[in-house]
């Protein structure tokens, strides 16, 4: 039956075969993801009957028709997106799929690094690369009995961020701050993480490290297969703290995750407390990490944030920044205005 199959790549400028996707993937209860920048599509009589996307290094979107299935169709499907990524110079993949898919997977050469029973599985395509990198960190684990951990986004380096660095490194023989890697945020990574070194030179006892794809961002989960938000943040959750604690926090000796309070967003703050959770569990076998909330810093009333930094960029409005950042974000972001703008001064009322 593959003899009577066309295999097609479709790229997301191509709306009337989008288009098409879309309605086969909703047929298969997935949603579209935005962030595929290819498909691979299979017909068979001029009907779509599978498909599957690549964002980056991700394999995404994988749908196969209920009536192709059984036939090989899924590993060849498989294959031809490996080969593609590997085309575009990404060998280096991951996949988000289904429970029922992870045995297909295993047959392309994928290997599991964590799960939600029963809804999901995180795979990728090395069976040590995970293991190689915990080796690596474990050449910069300090010594101390309390060793403090921080993940953060810093889009852009705020002094919210300063302060919970500086009151974590204070309870902290040292303290390791890793910075998402993901370059879909305002402002570039290198930026980005230039910023959070520069922002920090003066506080001892801590490593600002390159985030790894090991540290992962919601950026790239795949909420186009789950379709209730409490069961995508469940997941989330899960995957991630799963490989946090099993192989990260092992390698530094990490002890302690630190996060900032969170008074404003209940997602948030219900995500700290599922981290709470999940770094204490006794039935994951790791050692347990103790997560430290620390009350956000606040200006006239109001928590700072990098949000509240990004609105005031837009409105142009930067005397107010300067009282939320430090001096070298501050230089970066006068940059960052047209010729001539010169800071004025604004109420923070109102501002959100």
């Amino acid at each position: 039956m593959l003899s009577h199959c066309v295999f097609s790549q479709v790229k997301r400028a191509e709306n009337r075969k989008m288009a098409a996707i879309i309605q086969f993937l909703r047929q298969n209860d997935l949603n579209i993801d935005t962030s595929v920048e290819v498909f691979i599509t299979v017909t068979r009589d001029e009907q779509l009957i599978a498909c599957g996307g690549i964002a980056g290094n991700i394999i995404k979107c994988v749908a196969i028709s209920e009536s192709a299935r059984g036939e090989g169709l899924a590993l060849t499907l498989a294959t031809e997106l490996i080969n593609l990524a590997y085309e575009r110079q990404c060998t280096h993949l991951f996949i988000y799929t289904k429970s029922e898919n992870e045995a297909l997977f295993k047959q392309c050469g994928f290997y599991p690094l964590a799960r939600v029973a029963g809804v999901m599985v995180l795979m990728e395509n090395d069976a040590t690369r995970l293991e190689r990198y915990a080796s690596f960190l474990t050449t910069l684990r300090r010594g101390g009995s309390k060793t403090g951990c921080i993940v953060m986004n810093a889009n852009p380096f705020t002094l919210g961020h300063r302060y919970l660095i500086q009151q974590a490194a204070a309870r902290c023989d040292w303290l390791h701050v890793f910075l998402v890697k993901e370059d879909t945020s305002r402002f570039p990574y290198e930026d980005r993480l230039a910023l959070v070194r520069a922002g920090t030179a003066d506080i001892q006892g801590l490593t600002v490290h390159r985030g790894s794809e090991y540290l992962i961002s919601r950026a790239t989960f795949p909420c186009y297969f789950i379709k209730e938000q409490g069961v995508i943040d469940h997941c989330y959750t899960e995957i991630d703290l799963q490989i946090f604690r099993q192989h990260i926090a092992p390698a530094l000796g990490i002890t302690h995750r630190f996060v900032g309070s969170e008074p404003f967003c209940a997602v948030t703050a219900d995500y700290n407390r599922d981290m709470r959770r999940c770094l204490s569990d006794p039935a994951m076998d790791a050692p347990p990490i103790e997560l430290v909330e620390i009350e956000r810093v606040q200006y006239q009333g109001k928590a700072i944030s990098a949000s509240w930094v990004r609105q005031l960029l837009v409105k142009q409005q930067i005397a107010t920044i300067e009282h939320l950042v430090p001096p070298t974000t501050f230089d970066y972001l006068q940059q960052m205005l047209p010729a001539g703008k010169q800071p004025h001064s604004e109420s923070v009322t109102g501002e959100t």
